[in-house]
């Protein structure tokens, strides 16, 4: 445990030395400011990767990215330090803290959406990180500190397309797109509340994977490119009540035509089109004719975050995060190439102490 009477006073973190290039990720040493009353200071014991970490590190997110970054939003830690007016935390509590720091309750806002970490906000690639208390989470025990390390952002999107408006259970039919992070969690979830899985992949391997955590049916695109089709065939032309949509604008098109009337597209991605630019899919007449429903997902609130955990509780082995390679905390570089390789089902875990 943590020794609470230290005070530490600079820290080692990772800074994006120049916009534009992951590569240029160093070392370096920062202070750790006083302490503020409503804070605790956190020792990062494991990072996790995103999608969204690449954007950010090439200047490619929809908007600018800092100098200096300290970069990634994920982490896990244990609490080492409390602030005076800090109540309800001991030293040595492991927690996580969310990725909107100051989405507590309810939807994203325009001054919550300001509260992300690794970009908005420092991020998390960094020994020692003060929070503020009411933005942090206990971790559930049965979880290692890399395996709650990919709960912030991964887990809970998966969790807010599963659990949303319109929660998905048992009877319910859902598409999952690929075997990243959030959709290895969707398919968790989707499973352990009873739901049917369809899921997808360029990969057999990849898709195998996905078979041995409960996916009812496997789709590789690359062999069916229109797996769209073919998920009206495994519906009897039906199509499915939940699409997880992580391609982006080349992909909506063909989720839109396997959807069912009435159904819902959960929004979570881009990966298949990164072009801010580019001209959007003619999205308005498939949806008006389908009653269907588009629903970006912004991650979730602490609250969300609390209701998830629970869940973890209740179905530990069915959900416990798939954790596909764990870097160590100066191989940062290494853990983005492979994590960009697109190699990995699940989460790619950088651990950042060693003890």
């Amino acid at each position: 445990m943590a020794n609470q009477s230290k005070i530490l006073t600079s820290t080692k973190a990772y800074n994006l030395t120049a916009v534009g290039d992951y590569h240029s990720l160093k070392i370096v040493d920062v202070p750790i400011p006083k302490l503020k009353a409503n804070h605790v200071l956190v020792k990062i014991h494991a990072v996790s990767l995103q999608f969204r970490d690449l954007l950010i590190a090439r200047n490619a997110y929809g908007h600018p990215t800092p100098e200096n970054l300290v970069p990634l939003s994920d982490a896990a830690g244990e609490i080492v330090q409390l602030g005076e007016e800090v109540t309800g935390w001991s030293t040595g509590d492991r927690v996580c803290a969310n990725f909107l720091l100051g989405r507590i309750y309810g939807p994203v806002t325009p001054a919550n959406a300001k509260t992300a970490l690794g970009h908005v906000e420092p991020g998390v690639l960094i020994h020692y990180r003060a929070f503020p208390a009411e933005s942090l989470v206990h971790i559930p025990p049965h979880l290692s500190y890399e395996e709650a390390s990919t709960l912030p952002c991964s887990g809970l999107t998966a969790w807010s397309c599963i659990r949303g408006p319109e929660p998905v259970g048992p009877g319910d039919i859902i598409l999952i797109q690929g075997t990243g992070g959030v959709s290895i969690a969707a398919m968790q979830f989707a499973v352990a509340f009873g739901a049917t899985v369809i899921a997808t992949s360029s990969s057999d391997e990849k898709l195998n994977v996905a078979k041995k955590l409960g996916a009812k049916h496997l789709i590789n695109y690359k062999t069916t490119p229109n797996w769209d089709e073919e998920v009206l065939k495994i519906t009897n032309g039906e199509g499915v009540d939940h699409v997880i949509e992580v391609g982006g604008e080349d992909t909506l098109l063909k989720s839109l035509n396997a959807v069912k009337f009435g159904g819902t597209i959960h929004i979570v991605g881009i990966l298949a089109s990164v072009n801010f630019d580019a001209p959007n899919p003619n999205v308005v007449r498939p949806l008006i004719f389908k009653a269907a429903s588009l629903r970006g997902i912004h991650v979730g609130s602490l609250h969300d975050f609390q209701q998830m955990n629970k869940a973890l509780a209740a179905y530990p082995e069915i959900t416990r995060p798939v954790v596909d390679k764990v870097f160590a905390f100066d191989e940062v570089i290494e853990a983005l190439e492979y994590f960009e390789a697109q190699k990995h089902v699940g989460k790619v875990v950088i651990k950042v102490s060693q003890d």
